[in-house]
């Protein structure tokens, strides 16, 4: 076939997609569904995941590698048949929060956060550009396999030709996508046209396969004994997997199927009934079957017949082409077309959600209030330029990258997309994963693996120099993108997946644990966890402070008039009421932010409601649920969770606290004799200020000024509480002490993480300086109340160090059966007068208006270091205040182990 008769074939097929598109969208217009809702279609539409790479990268993979290209199907058919109620959950999820995407999800979960949305939306299109890249680089080389003889090898020289060709390419698909992918705004409703197009491109492209491989097969090969027999002549050492590679590859290809943006596009969004994904479950593993069973005999076949250098990715194609079998070559390239195009495609209708819900409509609205804007206009037309973006960059990476194989490739994007899959998992199925944690780890894993796989993919000269790849940044051999911290002789690919999937789990687990989430996402967090017990979500909109119709108003310029006015005519029906303005209630603003959710996402639903409600309060029941989740430790917190009724539950607690603090006042009347001041003055003034608050004429400014002070006395007579129960405790040696194995490194790091900026009344200009090598020490210790004594230290330093530049040097040594930690300030230091009542309870060295507490600190300290077997003393003669802490490495004094108290 002549390469002129090649494009209009090709012309052609496009055609019939669009007219196929059309088709289904008028289908869909006119509620004729029928086929559109076929679980068949939904199986067919999900494989997109068989890309070019799967169609054209598989058999060069299997030339290159033998049996390692199973990886590529064995992941997914494996989450399909063995993980199928992770898929349920996902699919759960996904209705129940009206979510738009993954980044839509991820920030739906914790706390409906538009700052990780924004870097999940970022990290997605990294991670996708160079498997855009990929499709057009695979329909490229397959038309250059017409346009030159196939003795050739099938391979030409990159050209302006073919550049030109991937140009036309890009700007097809985007059309494409913008027209029949932005058509709606509410991106939970499904893309019939293009579900439909995809599932036509499914079918050819498994027919092109079966056509070939039965070709090779039984044509060529003569059955299957003898093309066995060839497999066994042809396989080499490199085709014998490598177990550690071949399971990394297997885990990284099932976590793509999970995170890849267009797989939960169409897994997930595309979903409109469970038992479509039931029927998935094990019909989407027998395509993945079918389209890789010949994928071997393919390969072995063309290392056969075409010559030494010949492009093994090709070879679906090049094989008909050398045997004179031009249609089934053709068909060969429709199917290789399919697969490049229809993920090109669902890809680019994710992405420019992503973009749209995540980073221009959050923007938007931060410039102009959305009930005085027109934003579905703006939203469409971002998804519209996103498109077009998302393309560019895919054929910007083509040009630059060197178009490597397409395995290789492939597998590029495909760790990236795995570095969500932490706080997807987490997410899911771990209620206190925060949106710190979250944050962290995205950050650090995405780092890692753009700094480790995505920049060294363009190649020596790209983005980095050769220099730099072999030596490592400035010379540091054990920073080389390849053999970060001196990891040699790995795999490249399983090095990246490796300390990015590591770093981004230690940072999701360890930020998790040491941040405490707000309401709102706790609320979330038993919503997606316990989404089969706690129902749809959470309800935590209180009545609404605006009008139904600034509502109304707000909702016409998102979802258009006639779909706004439907849904709060129902609305308004469910209510029990005629027109179209239901009355404003908790359970109707739920009701809206989800409308909302599916055309600008969860975060910029929730924001923009904000804005008319004046913010979101959470009812008393609410936060009972908060606190019990929260306290898993305490032997109450599930009957907390359970109970029905709001004021029985309160009154309750406030019963068992009561009796709480009238037998710790009892025990300590002697003790709190003491500090009589320090409870009667707080005491005093929230009792004065509560009796002003009383008068009915008081200012609204003066009224919040009062208000404040009895918070902020409030919160130090809990302080002060707090302080005394752990200091009675400790000296009377009744603690229990969690003895475990730690590193002094660690728990130096949890310090100074815990005693932020907040610590301090001049917050963050405190800078501390560590020896990291010298701190490694490992202890056998109560690493939490070892903890409690350091951020003590450094929130003092930051409290009183009255240099211009405030600086903490931390210096660890170890001292025989002690570890020595110094904390020194660079400010005036303690008065030698005075340095020996630091210690003491109730010691004050400054006003306590300065710093605040009651000046338990250091005493608690003492205290703890005792019970741990250890001292802390005052340093004199460093310049500043000095403190050595000397923490015995194995502590024996006065032990009870976790074990034995459980």
């Amino acid at each position: 076939m002549s390469f002129d008769g090649l494009i209009l074939v090709c012309l052609a097929y496009v055609i019939l997609l669009f007219g196929v598109a059309f088709w289904a969208e008028g289908r869909a217009r006119r509620g004729h569904m029928g086929i559109l809702q076929s679980p068949w279609v939904y199986t067919l539409s999900l494989s997109i995941y068989c890309t070019a790479w799967t169609f054209y990268g598989a058999v060069g993979y299997a030339a290159r590698s033998g049996l390692e290209f199973v990886t590529i199907y064995l992941g997914p058919s494996l989450v399909f048949c063995g993980w199928w109620w992770l898929l349920r959950k996902l699919v759960q999820v996904g209705r129940a929060q009206r979510v738009t995407s993954v980044a839509d999800l991820i920030s739906a979960r914790y706390g409906k956060s538009n700052s990780l949305g924004v870097v999940v939306t970022l990290l997605a299109v990294l991670a996708a550009t160079p498997y855009i890249a990929l499709q057009l680089q695979s329909v490229t080389e397959s038309l250059s396999a017409f346009a030159v003889p196939v003795a050739d090898g099938g391979m030409v020289p990159v050209s302006d030709a073919k550049q030109s060709w991937a140009m036309w390419i890009a700007i097809g698909l985007a059309a494409f996508a913008i027209l029949f992918g932005t058509r709606n705004l509410d991106a939970r409703e499904r893309h019939h046209g293009v579900v439909m197009a995809i599932a036509l491109e499914a079918v050819v492209k498994l027919v092109a396969v079966l056509a070939v491989g039965g070709f090779v097969v039984w044509v060529l090969g003569g059955g299957w004994g003898p093309i066995m027999e060839r497999i066994d002549l042809h396989a080499t050492q490199d085709w014998v997997p490598q177990s550690g590679r071949f399971m990394g590859l297997t885990l990284l290809s099932a976590a793509a199927i999970l995170t890849l943006p267009r797989m939960f596009q169409v897994l997930v969004v595309e979903n409109v009934e469970e038992r479509h994904l039931a029927f998935a479950a094990w019909a989407f593993p027998a395509y993945l079957a079918l389209i890789s069973v010949f994928v071997l005999p393919i390969a072995v076949m063309g290392l056969e017949l075409l010559p030494e250098g010949a492009n093994p990715d090709l070879f679906v194609l090049t094989v008909p082409l050398s045997q004179g079998h031009d249609w089934l070559a053709l068909l060969a390239f429709l199917g290789g077309f399919s697969s490049a195009t229809s993920m090109v495609i669902v890809a680019a209708i994710a992405l420019a959600t992503m973009i749209s819900n995540q980073i221009v409509t959050p923007l938007w609205l931060a410039l102009w209030p959305a009930h005085n804007s027109n934003l579905r206009h703006i939203v469409l037309m971002s998804r519209r330029v996103a498109i077009a973006l998302v393309m560019g960059l895919g054929f910007g990476y083509y040009r630059l990258s060197g178009q490597g194989a397409l395995a290789e490739i492939g597998l590029i994007a495909f760790v990236g997309a795995a570095q969500t899959l932490p706080a997807l998992l987490g997410g899911l199925y771990w209620r206190g994963g925060t949106h710190q944690g979250a944050l962290t780890g995205l950050l650090l894993g995405g780092a890692i693996w753009v700094y480790t796989l995505f920049v060294p993919s363009f190649g020596e000269g790209g983005l980095m120099s050769a220099q730099m790849l072999a030596e490592g940044p400035w010379g540091i051999g054990w920073l080389r993108p390849e053999a970060l911290f001196g990891l040699e002789g790995m795999d490249p690919l399983l090095h990246a997946l490796f300390w990015s999937l590591f770093f981004n789990v230690t940072g999701y687990v360890t930020l998790s644990l040491l941040s405490f989430p707000p309401p709102l996402e706790r609320l979330q967090g038993v919503a997606f966890v316990n989404i089969y017990e706690e129902g749809p979500g959470p309800r935590g909109w209180h009545m609404a402070v605006a009008e139904a119709e600034d509502y109304l108003s707000m909702a016409q310029r998102i979802l258009g008039a006639q779909v706004a006015q439907r849904f709060f005519q129902e609305e308004a029906a469910r209510q029990g009421k005629t027109g179209w303005l239901p009355d404003p209630t908790r359970d109707f603003l739920t009701a809206l932010e989800r409308r909302l959710a599916g055309s600008v996402g969860s975060a910029t639903a929730h924001a923009m409601l904000a804005q008319l409600s004046g913010g979101r309060v959470i009812s008393v029941r609410d936060l009972i649920n908060m606190a019990s989740e929260a306290a898993d430790i305490k032997e109450h917190s599930y009957q907390l969770e359970t109970k029905s009724e709001e004021l029985a539950q309160v009154a309750r607690q406030l019963r068992e606290a009561n009796d709480k603090l009238t037998r710790i006042s009892v025990q300590k009347d002697a003790f709190l004799g003491q500090i009589s001041h320090e409870l009667r003055t707080p005491m005093t003034s929230i009792r004065a200020f509560s009796e002003i608050l009383m008068e009915p004429d008081l200012p609204e400014a003066m009224r919040r000024d009062y208000a404040k002070i009895i918070l902020d006395e409030a919160r130090r007579l809990t302080r002060l509480l707090d302080d005394l129960l752990d200091l009675s405790v400790l000296e009377h040696r009744k603690v229990q002490l969690h003895i475990g194995a730690t590193n002094l490194h660690d728990l130096l790091d949890r310090a100074t993480q815990a005693a932020g900026p907040e610590a301090g009344h001049e917050a963050g200009q405190l800078r501390i300086e560590r020896d990291f090598p010298s701190e490694h020490v490992g202890l056998i210790t109560d690493g939490d109340r070892l903890v409690q004594v350091f951020i003590n230290l450094i929130t003092n330093a930051r409290k009183y160090c009255a240099a211009a530049k405030p600086v903490l040097r931390i210096e660890v040594r170890r001292d025989g059966e002690f570890a020595q930690i110094d904390f020194i300030d660079n400010g005036q230091g303690i008065p030698k007068a005075e340095q020996d009542l630091i210690f003491e309870k109730f010691s004050r060295l400054t006003d306590t208006a300065k710093a605040g507490g009651a000046g338990l600190g250091l005493a608690i300290c003492k205290e703890i270091l005792g019970n741990l077997g250890g001292s802390i003393d005052y340093l004199p003669g460093q310049g500043g205040a000095a403190f050595r802490v000397r923490a015995p490495l194995r502590s024996v004094k006065n032990v009870v182990d976790v074990k034995d108290g459980l």
